[in-house]
Protein backbone atom coordinates (compact mmCIF):
# COMPACT_ATOMS: atom_id res chain seq x y z
CA UNK A 1 0.00 0.00 0.00
CA UNK A 2 1.25 3.47 -0.88
CA UNK A 3 1.42 6.15 1.82
CA UNK A 4 1.91 9.71 0.58
CA UNK A 5 1.75 13.32 1.78
CA UNK A 6 -0.13 16.08 -0.10
CA UNK A 7 0.37 19.69 0.88
CA UNK A 8 -3.12 20.95 0.07
CA UNK A 9 -6.40 21.84 1.73
CA UNK A 10 -8.49 18.86 2.80
CA UNK A 11 -11.28 19.93 0.47
CA UNK A 12 -8.93 19.94 -2.56
CA UNK A 13 -7.54 16.40 -2.23
CA UNK A 14 -8.63 13.99 -4.95
CA UNK A 15 -9.61 10.77 -3.17
CA UNK A 16 -12.52 8.41 -2.61
CA UNK A 17 -12.97 9.55 0.99
CA UNK A 18 -11.66 12.21 3.35
CA UNK A 19 -11.41 10.71 6.85
CA UNK A 20 -12.44 12.92 9.77
CA UNK A 21 -12.00 11.43 13.26
CA UNK A 22 -14.59 12.67 15.76
CA UNK A 23 -14.72 12.45 19.56
CA UNK A 24 -18.11 11.65 21.07
CA UNK A 25 -17.90 14.61 23.44
CA UNK A 26 -16.54 17.05 20.83
CA UNK A 27 -18.67 16.23 17.79
CA UNK A 28 -20.13 19.75 17.59
CA UNK A 29 -16.66 21.28 17.22
CA UNK A 30 -15.34 19.32 14.24
CA UNK A 31 -12.44 20.97 12.42
CA UNK A 32 -14.00 22.77 9.42
CA UNK A 33 -13.45 21.46 5.88
CA UNK A 34 -15.52 23.82 3.71
CA UNK A 35 -18.85 25.52 4.39
CA UNK A 36 -20.88 23.52 1.87
CA UNK A 37 -19.90 20.12 3.30
CA UNK A 38 -19.63 21.33 6.91
CA UNK A 39 -23.38 21.99 6.82
CA UNK A 40 -24.04 18.41 5.70
CA UNK A 41 -21.86 17.04 8.50
CA UNK A 42 -23.68 19.22 11.03
CA UNK A 43 -27.07 17.99 9.77
CA UNK A 44 -26.04 14.35 10.21
CA UNK A 45 -24.82 14.99 13.76
CA UNK A 46 -27.81 17.13 14.76
CA UNK A 47 -30.18 14.42 13.47
CA UNK A 48 -28.43 11.91 15.74
CA UNK A 49 -27.31 9.77 12.79
CA UNK A 50 -23.71 9.95 13.99
CA UNK A 51 -22.79 10.13 17.66
CA UNK A 52 -19.01 9.70 17.54
CA UNK A 53 -18.98 6.50 19.61
CA UNK A 54 -15.86 4.37 19.27
CA UNK A 55 -15.55 2.76 15.81
CA UNK A 56 -18.87 4.25 14.63
CA UNK A 57 -18.75 5.09 10.92
CA UNK A 58 -20.75 7.45 8.71
CA UNK A 59 -20.10 8.10 5.01
CA UNK A 60 -21.41 11.35 3.53
CA UNK A 61 -21.34 11.81 -0.26
CA UNK A 62 -19.98 15.21 -1.27
CA UNK A 63 -21.79 15.37 -4.64
CA UNK A 64 -19.07 17.65 -6.01
CA UNK A 65 -19.21 20.20 -3.18
CA UNK A 66 -15.57 19.33 -2.40
CA UNK A 67 -12.97 17.33 -4.36
CA UNK A 68 -13.09 14.16 -2.18
CA UNK A 69 -16.02 11.96 -3.25
CA UNK A 70 -17.06 11.33 0.34
CA UNK A 71 -16.47 12.44 3.89
CA UNK A 72 -15.73 9.47 6.14
CA UNK A 73 -16.60 10.15 9.79
CA UNK A 74 -15.00 7.73 12.25
CA UNK A 75 -15.95 7.83 15.94
CA UNK A 76 -13.20 7.96 18.56
CA UNK A 77 -15.45 7.59 21.60
CA UNK A 78 -14.95 9.70 24.72
CA UNK A 79 -11.74 11.73 24.72
CA UNK A 80 -10.89 10.79 28.31
CA UNK A 81 -11.00 7.06 27.43
CA UNK A 82 -9.10 7.29 24.15
CA UNK A 83 -5.80 5.42 23.78
CA UNK A 84 -3.31 4.08 21.22
CA UNK A 85 -5.16 0.81 20.72
CA UNK A 86 -8.43 2.63 20.01
CA UNK A 87 -6.70 4.62 17.26
CA UNK A 88 -5.16 1.46 15.79
CA UNK A 89 -8.60 -0.19 15.80
CA UNK A 90 -10.07 2.88 14.08
CA UNK A 91 -7.48 2.35 11.35
CA UNK A 92 -8.58 -1.26 10.98
CA UNK A 93 -12.23 -0.17 10.81
CA UNK A 94 -11.37 2.34 8.07
CA UNK A 95 -9.67 -0.45 6.10
CA UNK A 96 -12.62 -2.81 6.53
CA UNK A 97 -15.28 -0.27 5.51
CA UNK A 98 -13.12 0.87 2.58
CA UNK A 99 -12.96 -2.71 1.32
CA UNK A 100 -16.74 -3.18 1.60
CA UNK A 101 -17.39 0.13 -0.17
CA UNK A 102 -14.64 -0.41 -2.79
CA UNK A 103 -12.73 2.71 -1.76
CA UNK A 104 -9.23 2.77 -3.26
CA UNK A 105 -7.81 5.98 -1.79
CA UNK A 106 -8.49 7.65 1.54
CA UNK A 107 -7.10 10.94 2.81
CA UNK A 108 -6.43 11.50 6.50
CA UNK A 109 -7.03 15.06 7.63
CA UNK A 110 -3.75 15.99 9.31
CA UNK A 111 -5.16 19.19 10.90
CA UNK A 112 -7.85 17.00 12.48
CA UNK A 113 -5.40 14.36 13.64
CA UNK A 114 -2.95 16.83 15.15
CA UNK A 115 -5.51 17.57 17.86
CA UNK A 116 -4.85 14.04 19.16
CA UNK A 117 -2.06 13.36 21.63
CA UNK A 118 -1.38 10.02 19.93
CA UNK A 119 0.89 9.72 16.85
CA UNK A 120 -0.91 9.73 13.47
CA UNK A 121 1.33 6.85 12.43
CA UNK A 122 -0.65 4.48 14.69
CA UNK A 123 -3.81 5.17 12.67
CA UNK A 124 -1.88 4.52 9.45
CA UNK A 125 -0.54 1.28 10.95
CA UNK A 126 -4.08 0.16 11.78
CA UNK A 127 -5.25 0.85 8.21
CA UNK A 128 -2.33 -1.08 6.72
CA UNK A 129 -2.73 -4.07 9.06
CA UNK A 130 -6.50 -4.10 8.50
CA UNK A 131 -6.10 -4.14 4.71
CA UNK A 132 -4.59 -7.66 4.68
CA UNK A 133 -6.36 -10.28 2.58
CA UNK A 134 -5.48 -13.95 2.00
CA UNK A 135 -6.93 -15.00 -1.36
CA UNK A 136 -4.14 -17.21 -2.73
CA UNK A 137 -6.48 -20.17 -3.19
CA UNK A 138 -9.42 -18.29 -4.68
CA UNK A 139 -9.97 -18.15 -8.43
CA UNK A 140 -11.46 -14.70 -8.03
CA UNK A 141 -9.02 -12.42 -6.23
CA UNK A 142 -10.14 -9.66 -3.87
CA UNK A 143 -9.48 -6.36 -5.65
CA UNK A 144 -11.63 -4.13 -3.43
CA UNK A 145 -9.00 -3.10 -0.90
CA UNK A 146 -7.31 0.24 -0.38
CA UNK A 147 -4.30 1.08 -2.53
CA UNK A 148 -3.27 4.47 -1.13
CA UNK A 149 -3.38 6.46 2.11
CA UNK A 150 -2.91 10.21 1.68
CA UNK A 151 -1.93 12.46 4.57
CA UNK A 152 -3.01 16.05 3.99
CA UNK A 153 -0.90 19.02 5.02
CA UNK A 154 2.82 19.64 5.25
CA UNK A 155 5.06 16.58 5.46
CA UNK A 156 6.44 16.08 8.95
CA UNK A 157 9.80 14.27 9.04
CA UNK A 158 9.23 12.58 12.40
CA UNK A 159 5.79 11.33 11.35
CA UNK A 160 7.11 10.13 7.98
CA UNK A 161 9.95 8.21 9.68
CA UNK A 162 7.57 6.56 12.15
CA UNK A 163 5.18 5.60 9.34
CA UNK A 164 8.04 4.00 7.38
CA UNK A 165 8.99 1.99 10.48
CA UNK A 166 5.40 0.78 10.95
CA UNK A 167 5.04 0.00 7.23
CA UNK A 168 8.14 -2.18 7.48
CA UNK A 169 6.95 -4.05 10.57
CA UNK A 170 3.60 -4.61 8.82
CA UNK A 171 5.47 -6.39 5.99
CA UNK A 172 6.74 -8.84 8.60
CA UNK A 173 3.21 -9.31 9.96
CA UNK A 174 1.82 -9.98 6.46
CA UNK A 175 4.60 -12.50 5.75
CA UNK A 176 3.74 -14.30 9.00
CA UNK A 177 0.00 -14.24 8.31
CA UNK A 178 0.56 -15.71 4.85
CA UNK A 179 2.60 -18.58 6.29
CA UNK A 180 0.10 -19.37 9.07
CA UNK A 181 -2.90 -19.19 6.72
CA UNK A 182 -1.25 -21.60 4.26
CA UNK A 183 -2.64 -25.15 4.59
CA UNK A 184 -0.24 -27.84 5.79
CA UNK A 185 -0.33 -29.72 2.47
CA UNK A 186 1.49 -26.67 1.06
CA UNK A 187 3.55 -25.92 4.17
CA UNK A 188 5.47 -28.96 5.39
CA UNK A 189 8.60 -28.64 7.55
CA UNK A 190 10.71 -28.61 4.38
CA UNK A 191 8.48 -25.88 2.91
CA UNK A 192 9.01 -23.80 6.05
CA UNK A 193 12.76 -24.32 5.62
CA UNK A 194 12.44 -23.10 2.02
CA UNK A 195 10.59 -19.99 3.25
CA UNK A 196 13.50 -19.31 5.62
CA UNK A 197 16.05 -19.79 2.84
CA UNK A 198 14.03 -17.39 0.71
CA UNK A 199 14.87 -14.48 3.01
CA UNK A 200 18.58 -15.17 3.48
CA UNK A 201 21.04 -12.56 2.28
CA UNK A 202 21.31 -8.91 3.35
CA UNK A 203 23.11 -10.01 6.50
CA UNK A 204 20.95 -13.08 7.17
CA UNK A 205 22.36 -16.61 7.03
CA UNK A 206 20.26 -19.78 7.12
CA UNK A 207 21.24 -23.35 7.98
CA UNK A 208 18.88 -26.33 8.01
CA UNK A 209 19.60 -29.57 9.88
CA UNK A 210 17.82 -32.63 8.48
CA UNK A 211 16.60 -35.82 10.10
CA UNK A 212 20.03 -37.47 10.32
CA UNK A 213 21.78 -34.41 11.80
CA UNK A 214 18.97 -33.86 14.31
CA UNK A 215 19.51 -37.37 15.69
CA UNK A 216 23.28 -37.04 15.47
CA UNK A 217 23.16 -33.96 17.71
CA UNK A 218 21.02 -35.83 20.23
CA UNK A 219 17.79 -33.85 19.79
CA UNK A 220 15.63 -36.90 20.40
CA UNK A 221 12.80 -35.02 22.15
CA UNK A 222 12.26 -32.91 19.04
CA UNK A 223 12.75 -35.89 16.75
CA UNK A 224 10.20 -37.96 18.70
CA UNK A 225 7.42 -35.59 17.67
CA UNK A 226 8.13 -36.19 13.97
CA UNK A 227 8.10 -40.00 14.07
CA UNK A 228 4.44 -40.50 13.12
CA UNK A 229 4.70 -38.43 9.93
CA UNK A 230 6.31 -39.25 6.59
CA UNK A 231 7.35 -35.59 6.40
CA UNK A 232 10.90 -35.31 7.70
CA UNK A 233 11.64 -32.71 10.40
CA UNK A 234 13.79 -29.66 9.73
CA UNK A 235 15.76 -27.79 12.39
CA UNK A 236 16.08 -24.28 10.97
CA UNK A 237 18.74 -21.88 12.27
CA UNK A 238 18.86 -18.24 11.11
CA UNK A 239 21.33 -15.56 12.06
CA UNK A 240 21.38 -11.79 11.62
CA UNK A 241 24.50 -9.89 12.63
CA UNK A 242 23.34 -6.29 12.86
CA UNK A 243 25.56 -5.42 15.79
CA UNK A 244 27.68 -6.73 18.64
CA UNK A 245 24.95 -6.56 21.27
CA UNK A 246 23.27 -9.87 22.01
CA UNK A 247 22.79 -12.30 20.67
CA UNK A 248 19.11 -12.59 21.36
CA UNK A 249 17.90 -16.05 20.35
CA UNK A 250 14.27 -16.32 19.21
CA UNK A 251 12.92 -19.87 19.36
CA UNK A 252 9.60 -20.38 17.57
CA UNK A 253 7.38 -23.44 17.90
CA UNK A 254 7.02 -24.73 14.34
CA UNK A 255 4.61 -27.68 14.29
CA UNK A 256 3.24 -27.34 10.75
CA UNK A 257 0.26 -29.54 11.60
CA UNK A 258 -0.72 -30.85 15.01
CA UNK A 259 -3.24 -33.70 15.15
CA UNK A 260 -2.21 -34.44 18.74
CA UNK A 261 -0.45 -37.63 17.66
CA UNK A 262 -1.55 -40.82 19.42
CA UNK A 263 -3.29 -38.58 22.00
CA UNK A 264 -5.52 -37.50 19.13
CA UNK A 265 -7.36 -34.18 19.24
CA UNK A 266 -11.14 -34.00 18.61
CA UNK A 267 -11.92 -33.67 14.89
CA UNK A 268 -13.98 -30.50 15.35
CA UNK A 269 -11.74 -27.52 14.69
CA UNK A 270 -8.70 -29.64 13.86
CA UNK A 271 -8.36 -27.89 10.49
CA UNK A 272 -7.08 -24.84 12.36
CA UNK A 273 -4.10 -26.79 13.67
CA UNK A 274 -2.14 -25.69 10.62
CA UNK A 275 -1.63 -22.59 12.81
CA UNK A 276 0.55 -24.49 15.28
CA UNK A 277 3.65 -23.09 13.60
CA UNK A 278 2.60 -19.48 14.31
CA UNK A 279 5.51 -19.00 16.73
CA UNK A 280 8.04 -20.03 14.10
CA UNK A 281 6.23 -17.93 11.50
CA UNK A 282 6.49 -14.90 13.82
CA UNK A 283 10.25 -15.43 14.07
CA UNK A 284 10.42 -15.61 10.26
CA UNK A 285 8.35 -12.42 10.04
CA UNK A 286 10.88 -10.66 12.26
CA UNK A 287 13.82 -11.88 10.17
CA UNK A 288 12.03 -10.87 6.97
CA UNK A 289 12.32 -7.19 7.92
CA UNK A 290 15.42 -7.07 10.15
CA UNK A 291 17.76 -5.90 7.34
CA UNK A 292 15.36 -3.10 6.36
CA UNK A 293 14.99 -1.98 9.98
CA UNK A 294 18.78 -2.08 10.38
CA UNK A 295 18.61 -2.76 14.12
CA UNK A 296 22.08 -2.77 15.73
CA UNK A 297 21.76 -6.20 17.34
CA UNK A 298 22.83 -9.81 16.82
CA UNK A 299 19.77 -12.07 16.49
CA UNK A 300 19.53 -15.85 16.08
CA UNK A 301 16.30 -17.59 15.07
CA UNK A 302 15.61 -21.27 15.77
CA UNK A 303 12.63 -23.13 14.29
CA UNK A 304 12.31 -26.86 15.13
CA UNK A 305 9.85 -27.71 12.33
CA UNK A 306 7.84 -30.93 12.30
CA UNK A 307 4.37 -32.42 11.97
CA UNK A 308 2.70 -34.27 14.87
CA UNK A 309 0.69 -37.19 13.48
CA UNK A 310 -0.35 -40.67 14.64
CA UNK A 311 1.18 -43.64 12.85
CA UNK A 312 2.85 -46.99 13.30
CA UNK A 313 6.14 -45.36 14.30
CA UNK A 314 4.62 -42.47 16.28
CA UNK A 315 5.71 -41.68 19.81
CA UNK A 316 3.38 -43.19 22.42
CA UNK A 317 2.27 -42.10 25.89
CA UNK A 318 4.72 -43.60 28.37
CA UNK A 319 7.73 -43.33 26.05
CA UNK A 320 10.88 -41.73 27.46
CA UNK A 321 13.07 -39.52 25.26
CA UNK A 322 16.40 -37.81 25.80
CA UNK A 323 17.09 -34.15 24.99
CA UNK A 324 20.30 -32.67 23.61
CA UNK A 325 21.34 -31.91 27.21
CA UNK A 326 20.91 -35.53 28.29
CA UNK A 327 17.86 -34.76 30.42
CA UNK A 328 15.11 -37.37 29.99
CA UNK A 329 11.40 -36.69 29.49
CA UNK A 330 8.52 -39.07 30.14
CA UNK A 331 5.81 -38.44 27.55
CA UNK A 332 2.43 -38.50 29.29
CA UNK A 333 0.48 -36.91 26.45
CA UNK A 334 1.68 -36.76 22.84
CA UNK A 335 -0.47 -33.66 22.32
CA UNK A 336 1.90 -31.78 24.64
CA UNK A 337 4.46 -31.97 21.84
CA UNK A 338 5.39 -28.32 21.39
CA UNK A 339 7.36 -28.27 24.61
CA UNK A 340 9.39 -31.28 23.42
CA UNK A 341 10.47 -29.40 20.30
CA UNK A 342 11.19 -26.25 22.32
CA UNK A 343 13.20 -28.13 24.96
CA UNK A 344 15.79 -29.08 22.36
CA UNK A 345 15.44 -25.69 20.66
CA UNK A 346 16.19 -23.84 23.91
CA UNK A 347 19.08 -26.16 24.80
CA UNK A 348 20.54 -25.64 21.31
CA UNK A 349 20.13 -21.86 21.72
CA UNK A 350 22.32 -21.88 24.84
CA UNK A 351 25.41 -22.72 22.80
CA UNK A 352 25.34 -19.13 21.46
CA UNK A 353 25.85 -17.83 25.03
CA UNK A 354 22.93 -15.45 24.43
CA UNK A 355 22.02 -12.29 26.27
CA UNK A 356 18.52 -13.75 26.29
CA UNK A 357 16.41 -16.54 24.83
CA UNK A 358 12.82 -15.70 23.90
CA UNK A 359 10.55 -18.57 22.89
CA UNK A 360 7.21 -17.90 21.24
CA UNK A 361 4.68 -20.69 20.88
CA UNK A 362 1.06 -21.71 20.47
CA UNK A 363 1.69 -23.86 23.51
CA UNK A 364 -1.44 -24.40 25.62
CA UNK A 365 -5.21 -24.40 25.30
CA UNK A 366 -5.16 -23.23 28.91
CA UNK A 367 -3.93 -19.84 27.71
CA UNK A 368 -7.38 -19.23 26.24
CA UNK A 369 -9.06 -20.29 29.49
CA UNK A 370 -6.92 -17.86 31.49
CA UNK A 371 -6.73 -14.85 29.15
CA UNK A 372 -9.29 -15.35 26.40
CA UNK A 373 -8.21 -13.93 23.05
CA UNK A 374 -7.02 -10.64 24.47
CA UNK A 375 -3.47 -11.16 25.72
CA UNK A 376 -0.28 -13.16 25.33
CA UNK A 377 0.87 -15.04 28.44
CA UNK A 378 4.37 -14.01 29.52
CA UNK A 379 6.70 -16.01 31.75
CA UNK A 380 10.40 -15.70 32.43
CA UNK A 381 13.29 -15.98 34.84
CA UNK A 382 14.57 -12.37 34.75
CA UNK A 383 12.42 -9.43 35.90
CA UNK A 384 14.48 -6.87 33.96
CA UNK A 385 13.95 -8.82 30.74
CA UNK A 386 10.21 -9.06 31.39
CA UNK A 387 10.13 -5.29 31.95
CA UNK A 388 11.74 -4.78 28.53
CA UNK A 389 9.06 -6.99 26.97
CA UNK A 390 6.37 -5.00 28.81
CA UNK A 391 7.72 -1.77 27.26
CA UNK A 392 7.68 -3.40 23.83
CA UNK A 393 4.07 -4.44 24.44
CA UNK A 394 3.13 -0.85 25.26
CA UNK A 395 4.59 0.32 21.95
CA UNK A 396 3.17 -2.43 19.73
CA UNK A 397 -0.26 -2.70 21.38
CA UNK A 398 0.14 -6.49 21.55
CA UNK A 399 -0.90 -7.01 25.14
CA UNK A 400 0.92 -9.37 27.46
CA UNK A 401 0.12 -10.62 30.96
CA UNK A 402 2.77 -11.90 33.32
CA UNK A 403 2.14 -15.32 34.86
CA UNK A 404 3.94 -16.75 37.95
CA UNK A 405 6.51 -19.53 37.91
CA UNK A 406 6.49 -20.59 41.56
CA UNK A 407 9.01 -23.31 42.41
CA UNK A 408 6.15 -25.51 43.65
CA UNK A 409 5.08 -26.00 40.01
CA UNK A 410 8.15 -28.22 39.59
CA UNK A 411 6.40 -30.86 41.70
CA UNK A 412 3.59 -31.04 39.13
CA UNK A 413 6.15 -32.27 36.58
CA UNK A 414 7.84 -34.96 38.68
CA UNK A 415 8.17 -38.30 36.92
CA UNK A 416 8.65 -41.67 38.61
CA UNK A 417 10.83 -42.93 35.76
CA UNK A 418 12.48 -39.90 34.08
CA UNK A 419 13.97 -36.53 34.96
CA UNK A 420 10.71 -34.74 34.12
CA UNK A 421 7.35 -35.47 32.49
CA UNK A 422 5.90 -33.43 29.65
CA UNK A 423 2.64 -32.45 31.32
CA UNK A 424 1.49 -31.89 34.89
CA UNK A 425 -2.21 -32.41 34.26
CA UNK A 426 -5.02 -29.87 33.92
CA UNK A 427 -4.38 -27.88 37.09
CA UNK A 428 -2.19 -24.86 36.35
CA UNK A 429 -1.41 -26.22 32.89
CA UNK A 430 -0.62 -22.80 31.38
CA UNK A 431 2.14 -22.16 33.90
CA UNK A 432 3.38 -25.74 34.27
CA UNK A 433 4.05 -25.73 30.51
CA UNK A 434 6.12 -22.59 31.04
CA UNK A 435 7.88 -24.15 34.03
CA UNK A 436 8.77 -27.17 31.90
CA UNK A 437 10.61 -24.85 29.48
CA UNK A 438 12.26 -23.00 32.36
CA UNK A 439 13.93 -26.28 33.34
CA UNK A 440 15.78 -26.26 30.01
CA UNK A 441 16.62 -22.55 30.01
CA UNK A 442 18.42 -22.98 33.33
CA UNK A 443 20.29 -19.82 34.37
CA UNK A 444 20.24 -18.31 30.88
CA UNK A 445 18.00 -15.21 30.77
CA UNK A 446 14.78 -16.47 29.20
CA UNK A 447 11.25 -15.39 28.32
CA UNK A 448 8.29 -17.47 27.18
CA UNK A 449 5.40 -16.06 25.14
CA UNK A 450 2.31 -18.28 24.82
CA UNK A 451 0.33 -17.07 21.80
CA UNK A 452 -2.06 -20.04 21.60
CA UNK A 453 -5.17 -17.89 22.08
CA UNK A 454 -4.05 -14.83 20.10
CA UNK A 455 -2.38 -16.21 16.94
CA UNK A 456 -5.73 -16.93 15.26
CA UNK A 457 -9.08 -15.16 15.20
CA UNK A 458 -12.38 -16.69 14.09
CA UNK A 459 -13.85 -13.23 13.41
CA UNK A 460 -12.69 -10.00 11.79
CA UNK A 461 -11.26 -7.78 14.53
CA UNK A 462 -10.56 -4.36 13.01
CA UNK A 463 -6.86 -4.53 12.10
CA UNK A 464 -6.78 -8.33 12.48
CA UNK A 465 -8.89 -9.88 9.70
CA UNK A 466 -10.28 -13.39 10.23
CA UNK A 467 -7.58 -16.07 10.28
CA UNK A 468 -3.93 -15.67 11.22
CA UNK A 469 -3.24 -12.51 13.23
CA UNK A 470 0.54 -12.33 12.86
CA UNK A 471 0.72 -11.75 16.60
CA UNK A 472 4.18 -11.41 18.08
CA UNK A 473 6.00 -9.91 15.10
CA UNK A 474 5.59 -6.28 16.13
CA UNK A 475 6.09 -7.22 19.78
CA UNK A 476 9.39 -8.99 19.11
CA UNK A 477 10.68 -6.25 16.80
CA UNK A 478 9.99 -3.62 19.44
CA UNK A 479 11.57 -5.86 22.08
CA UNK A 480 14.74 -6.13 19.99
CA UNK A 481 14.71 -2.37 19.45
CA UNK A 482 14.30 -1.69 23.18
CA UNK A 483 16.96 -4.26 24.10
CA UNK A 484 19.48 -2.81 21.63
CA UNK A 485 19.23 0.72 23.06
Amino acid sequence: MKVSFRYAKDSHIKCDALVLPVFEDEKTTIHPVEDSIDKEIKRVITAGEFKGSLLEVCLIHSFGKITPDRVFLIGLGKKSDFNDEHLRKCGGEIAGVSSKKSLKTVALSTPHLKTLTIPISILVEGIILGSYRFDRYRQKKDSKGLSEIILTGKKDRETATDIRYRETTAKGVFFTRDLVNTPSNDLSPSDLASAAKGIKGHGISVKVLGDKDIRKKGMYAFHAVSQGSNQKPAFIVMEYRGGKKGPIVLVGKSVTFDSGGISLKPSEGMEKMKYDMAGGAAVLGVFKVLPELNLPIHVVGILPATENLPGGSATKPGDIVKTISGKTIEIINTDAEGRLTLADGIEFAKKYKPGAIVDIATLTGACSVALGNEAIALMGNKEELMDTMQRASGISGERIWKMPLYEEYRDYLKSDVADIKNTGGRSGSLVTAGYFLKEFAGDTPWLHLDIASTAWTDNDRQYMPKGATGIGVRLLINFLKEYSQ
